[in-house]
This record gives structure tokens, C-alpha cells and sequence, in this order.
């Protein structure tokens, strides 16, 4: 589980260990795996590690499949959304959710595709969001970063299908966790969130959370761009 200290990632991590699966805990905030270990000493393996980090991780990903005595699933639930304003162009804000949400991702999902395409077997699942599906102008680094996700992940699973490997694009709404703290709109709650991207390992594709989602991006994905520029959404 990478990004295991907060959000999603982490409460996937927790149902996990519940539910008697011995978890790799992978995230920069070592005292927050320390907690989780605590809830689960018998199941949680903490490993501090950044994700912006990525020459450490062919060599941290060997030693997690060898403490664990395998490697079944990888969910990298790693993300940020820095707080951009409205008519701000910060690229000191851009870059980190560059480097979490798509460098981090690609150097953590190759490392399970090459290993997973050895064995014939195993799930990818990478936490992506509705945010990708469109250009808004509140986020446009936030929402390039999750459409370049969905589009990556969907190669995956055209080039590890035939080989039993299941590669799963999650795409979560408002959820509430830390990262969305300061929005003011209904949100999921997180651990449903993660019951219900649980839920979906083992099943290739791209799939929203709630059923008003998939509906709604539908349409908000073949909006015209002349009349979505003119919404401001």
C-alpha cells in the first residue's frame, strides 16, 4: 500500500489488516505508519519512504516482496492537491502534485508491471479521481495529473491483460479526508470509499465510486468545450 498514512490509502490499509492480510505500509510520515502498526502489529510492515524518491524504490520494492514472501497487489494511493487560487500560475505548487500523482505512480506501477508480467499474475490499483475526466479551471495541474493516471493505467491493462493481470483505475468523488478538507460540498466518507475500492480489486477497468458519477461524467465528459468554458466549473 503506498501512501498509507492518510486518506484512502490508508484506510485501505487498515481494512486490509483486518480482514488478515499482511500489508507493506509505504509513506513519507513515519509516525503514522508507527500507528498503524500499532492497530496492527501482526499484519502492518511499515517502510518510511517519499515517493518523490524514486531512485530508492526498485531496491525498497525488492525488499518489501521479500519481507512479505511475495507480492499479490499494489495500491499506490499516493496524491496531492497543493491550494492554487483561482488566477494563481504556481509552478512551485504544479510541480509537487507532478512528482506525487504521476512520477511517483509511474516508478512504483512499473516496478509491480514488470514483476507482475514475470509471474503471470497480480493486481494494480492506482487511486485516480473524477478530477481527471475534464480541464476545470480550478485545478488544472490537479486534473491533468489524475487524466494523465486513468490514460497510463488504462496501457497497463492493455499491455498485462492477456498475461491474468488485473490492472483497476479507481475514481473517487469528494472524499473526506485531509486532502479535501477545505472544500465545502458532500463528500463520501473514507471508509467507504476504500470498502468499496476493496471491493473492486481483482477487476480490470476504470470505475467511479458512486453510480451518480459515472452517469454525471459521462455527460460532463462529451460537453461541448464551448459551452463548458462558458460554466466556469
Amino acid at each position: 500500500m503506498v501512501g498509507a498514512s492518510s486518506g484512502i490509502g490508508r484506510e485501505c490499509a487498515k481494512q486490509l489488516a483486518a480482514a488478515g492480510v499482511k500489508v507493506a505500509a509505504v509513506a513519507r510520515r513515519a509516525e503514522r505508519l508507527d500507528q498503524l502498526k500499532g492497530e496492527f502489529p501482526d499484519k502492518i510492515i511499515p517502510f518510511p519512504h517519499d515517493v518523490t524518491n524514486t531512485d530508492e524504490i526498485p531496491d525498497l520494492f525488492m525488499r518489501i516482496t521479500q519481507e512479505l514472501g511475495g507480492l499479490d497487489l499494489i495500491i499506490y494511493a499516493s496524491g496531492v492537491m497543493s491550494d492554487v487560487g483561482r488566477h494563481e500560475f504556481n509552478t512551485a505548487k504544479d510541480l509537487p502534485m507532478i512528482e506525487v500523482n504521476v512520477t511517483g505512480a509511474i516508478a512504483w506501477l512499473n516496478e509491480a508491471a514488470h514483476r507482475f508480467e514475470r509471474v503471470g499474475h497480480g493486481s494494480i490499483v492506482c487511486i485516480g479521481s473524477v478530477a481527471g475526466d475534464r480541464g476545470r479551471v480550478g485545478q488544472p495541474v490537479y486534473n491533468a495529473s489524475k487524466s494523465f493516471v486513468a490514460t497510463y493505467m488504462e496501457a497497463l491493462r492493455n499491455r498485462l491483460h492477456r498475461l491474468g493481470v488485473r490492472v483497476t483505475t479507481i475514481k473517487p468523488g469528494p472524499t473526506e479526508t485531509e486532502m479535501t478538507s477545505h472544500l465545502h460540498m458532500k463528500k463520501m466518507p473514507v471508509e467507504v470509499a476504500a470498502r468499496k475500492t476493496l471491493q473492486l480489486v481483482g477487476r480490470s477497468g476504470e470505475f467511479y465510486l458512486s453510480p451518480m458519477h459515472k452517469i454525471a461524467f459521462f455527460v460532463i465528459r462529451n460537453f461541448p468545450s464551448l459551452l463548458f468554458r462558458r460554466l466556469s466549473v
